[in-house]
């Protein structure tokens, strides 16, 4: 790989213990960070997508990328290990020794066959070069840089998948209960502009799913400035500019109901918010269960059912509609539209009380593992003591019931455990008999 400079110095023993610790360290982060992209949920979902456009492309390039990566990690591997060897030959190691580990880890000891399907790669290699070589350090520059370009694409993919597609989702079934209410009063296509733009903006709306799903590269804005992976967001203009569009007949369908159809349309709003707060408290009720079967020593609150008092006065207030007795329907539906926004509050109220202890497990299960992370980065996932603290931890946070007060002791001793390790401010320990009995 070009000229070759005056030959580096040998390094004596404490600079190669140094050096091998540092690689070491290096080889753990790179070890971490490939398994976490072979794991990632949006290179799994370009893995099995059809993609077309862009998308197509670039992950293309990308898998060939990964496949490069691989290939330069399982050399490195070697190297090291074979580095490794030599210094355990004897405990002070020969004249002969040092120099050949000196070129082991400073010369460009590290030979990286060309690996089928890795034409579309970055590589600093010529046309019909069979095998290239590097150092140990050029090496690691590489795989960072092929690290970075393959996060980026799954990172982004990931992003819009996860954005658009749901967005687009809950558009079009907003858009579907807005036909049937236009459809109610008449507003149909080729017989009102409203019913007309409704008919354009599904036909947008499932372009632009089908185009996401494909293409989601495509559907990206690069933030400025910005070279960290998955920098940027998701390309909304068109999912706004068709969602400004159902506002505009939303608006339209309002003005025709006001004129003609003012109480039934008030009708149908609250059998819909009923409808909500009734599914609301079903959802509750399922949730409670879960709950119970998965955490312990919580207390869950219990979950009424819908009020049929409610829907009594609702259909008294339908019956007042159809016979034209507007005097008793006006001040009854007033007074029902508060009771079913109180009723569908209260709904939410009560299924957000009763996953609330599912909420406190999801965040100490990220806290843990944000911090096995951060001790991973740092070289210290192998730490016996750290290796014990998260192996408890762990198992009491994905077991069924888990106990939140024993697991979040039990996380907060590895939090502690990792910061004194890493040197970092002190966690503080939350007071309490359970927090003496955790201490280890």
């Amino acid at each position: 790989m070009g000229v070759t400079g005056p030959p580096e110095p040998v390094l004596d023993r404490d600079e190669v213990d140094r050096a091998l610790a540092r690689l070491g360290a290096e080889h753990e982060a790179i070890e971490t960070s490939l398994l976490a992209l072979q794991d990632h949920a949006g290179r799994r979902l370009l893995e099995g997508a059809e993609l077309t456009g862009t998308t197509k492309d670039r992950w293309a390039s990308t898998e060939a990328s990964i496949t490069l990566l691989w290939a330069y990690y399982d050399a490195y591997t070697a190297t090291l290990r074979t580095a490794r060897e030599i210094r355990s030959r004897r405990r002070w190691s020969s004249r002969e020794d040092l120099v050949e580990l000196t070129e082991l880890l400073r010369g460009e000891s590290v030979t990286v066959a060309d690996t089928p399907g890795t034409a579309g790669a970055s590589t600093p290699a010529g046309p019909g070069k069979l095998s290239r070589r590097f150092s140990l350090g050029t090496l690691v520059d590489l795989m960072n840089e092929l690290y970075a370009t393959s996060l980026d694409v799954v990172v982004t993919a990931d992003a819009v998948w996860s954005a658009l597609p749901a967005r687009i989702d809950l558009l079009a079934a907003e858009l579907q209960r807005t036909r049937r209410l236009a459809h109610s009063v008449g507003v149909r296509p080729g017989e009102h502009p409203a019913g007309d733009d409704l008919e354009r903006i599904t036909r947008t709306l499932t372009s632009l799913r089908e185009r996401v799903v494909s293409d989601p590269l495509d559907f990206w804005v690069p933030a400025q400035g910005s070279s960290a992976p998955g920098g940027g967001r998701p390309d909304t203009a068109v999912y706004d500019r068709e969602a400004r569009a159902l506002d505009d007949v939303r608006r339209e369908i309002d003005a025709v109901l006001t004129v003609r159809q003012d109480a039934e349309q008030r009708l149908v709003r609250l059998r819909d918010v009923l409808s909500r707060a009734d599914r609301t408290l079903a959802e509750a009720r399922t949730a409670r269960g879960e709950v119970l079967a998965k955490i312990a020593a919580t207390e869950v609150p219990v979950v009424s059912g819908p009020p049929t008092a409610l829907q009594e006065q609702l259909s008294n207030a339908a019956e007042y509609r159809r016979h034209a007795q507007w005097h008793r329907l006006s001040p009854l539906l007033e007074s029902l539209e508060q009771q079913a926004e109180d009723e569908l509050l209260r709904a939410r109220e009560s299924l957000t009380a009763v996953t609330a202890p599912l909420a406190v497990r999801a965040e100490l299960r990220g806290r843990l593992d944000a911090y096995r992370a951060k001790v991973s980065r740092h070289g210290f996932a192998e730490d016996p003591l750290l290796v014990e603290r998260y192996d408890a931890a762990r198992r009491m946070l994905w077991s069924a019931p888990c106990d939140l007060r024993v697991a979040e002791q039990a996380v907060l001793r590895y939090q502690h455990a990792a910061v004194e390790l890493l040197g970092g401010p002190r966690v503080p320990q939350q007071s309490g008999p359970e927090d003496r009995r955790g201490q280890s």
